[in-house]
């Protein structure tokens, strides 16, 4: 399994709203310029988002984009199964996989299951409020 530069910036993108929050939405030109990420690029991510209700857009001359929920109620994994489909490292462990294959009893599919609950608890048990913390927490070490 291997994360996308999608799944990647839409996290990113996330973060930054929640970082960047002030009750004012966030234009698309800032966010790509604070990340160093292409416009058109996260414009694309940024409809993913919206689609799913993960953001809410304002139109017009003062529009951009904020959170549609709390920092605390979105997990790094709703993020990145967004953005990334399914996170089995392999197939046969995806919901829709051939019934076949999830019966096949061979001890390697043991280590599969293990490695795709390891990557779940991972990325079900942070937050991007936990991610906003850790982000502020290392701003506070770099001032001197």
């Amino acid at each position: 399994m291997k994360i996308s530069t999608k799944g990647r910036y839409a996290l990113k993108l996330m973060l930054d709203l929640a970082l960047n929050d002030t009750g004012e939405t966030i234009r698309i030109k800032d966010i790509a310029a604070r990340q160093e990420i292409s416009e058109k690029y996260l414009e694309q991510i940024i409809a993913v988002l919206n689609k799913a209700g993960y953001v809410r857009s304002v139109r017009g001359p003062q529009g951009g984009y904020r959170l549609a929920r709390r920092p605390k109620e979105y997990t790094v994994g709703m993020i990145l199964r967004l953005t990334e489909g399914s996170l089995a490292p392999v197939a046969f462990l995806e919901d829709d996989a051939d019934i076949y294959n999830k019966q096949d009893d061979s001890v390697t599919n043991y280590v599969w299951e293990k490695l795709f609950e390891a990557i779940n608890k991972v990325v079900d048990n942070y937050t991007l409020e936990d991610l906003v913390e850790m982000e502020l927490a290392k701003a506070d070490n770099y001032v001197i």
